[in-house]
């Protein structure tokens, strides 16, 4: 199996010892380097020390609000990955990681159930918003385990596989739910702030670029060339589509 360029190195350890382990100048030196590479991290290590540190972070990148401070080391958390990635714990660490986002999902998804329809937009908002800020420091942190297993062995790539995750255990079970009170939404205006409703759009389409079938024209609002191209034969039609928008516009308050 062919080693990684960063790795080789580690193949001239021993020769190195065994040239300088009689050098008064170079004993004490090689000593701790036989140390430190004997240092194996075995299964119940990343059980019981690093899996742990990885847990804790990531339960607190997963529930931060926007301009949180989260009191972890990256560096830490970043070193521990490394280490696991080294020691041959990349397929548990995968597993360990998909298992507790898992977990977590469900919960968001329980939440969103009971919650009362006038909150639903909002929240089903904040949870994917939450969730996107999260995966850009979770895929950095673990960027050791995606490169060397994940797109290696796996042919995949993290995020894509933590966005799917999201798909399946929250979107999938809320897009029947979601979707009527978005089209009410939009025939309601100021029902719901229009960053609101084009976060929520644009996250469905990055999700499942499909669901465009179940509202054509909701999409459109927000995605670019989901629409046919515009015919003169339907001119008039959206001419009184924007008439009928600036009378609500001025029912609501807005003047020209």
């Amino acid at each position: 199996e062919q080693w990684e360029p960063e790795f080789k190195h580690l193949l001239f350890f021993p020769l190195v010892i065994f040239i300088c382990s009689n050098c008064p100048c170079w004993g004490g030196t090689v000593m701790q380097i036989q140390k430190s590479l004997m240092n194996v991290i075995t299964i119940e290590d990343y059980k019981s020390t690093y899996w742990p540190k990885l847990d804790s972070a990531i339960d607190q990148l997963l529930t931060q609000s926007p301009g949180d401070y989260i009191p972890i080391s990256y560096e830490q958390i970043y070193s521990c990955v490394y280490k696991c990635v080294c020691q041959q714990h990349s397929e548990q660490m995968y597993s360990d990681l998909i298992k507790k986002i898992t977990n977590h999902l469900e919960r968001v998804s329980k939440e969103l159930q009971a919650s009362p329809p006038d909150l639903y937009i909002e929240r089903f908002n904040v949870a994917l918003g939450q969730y996107m800020g999260a995966l850009q420091s979770i895929v950095p942190l673990f960027i050791y385990m995606n490169k060397f297993y994940i797109e290696t062995k796996l042919n995949r790539d993290l995020k894509d596989d933590l966005i799917k995750l999201f798909t399946e255990h929250v979107a999938e079970k809320h897009i029947y739910n979601l979707m009527p009170l978005l089209l009410e939404a939009q025939s309601t205006p100021f029902q719901i702030t229009p960053s609101t409703m084009a976060n929520i759009v644009k996250g469905l389409y990055t999700l499942r670029p499909e669901w465009v079938q179940m509202a054509p024209a909701l999409f459109s609002k927000f995605i670019p060339n989901i629409l046919p191209p515009a015919v003169e034969s339907e001119l008039q039609e959206y001419a009184a589509q924007d008439q009928k928008l600036q009378r609500e516009l001025i029912q609501n308050g807005f003047t020209r």
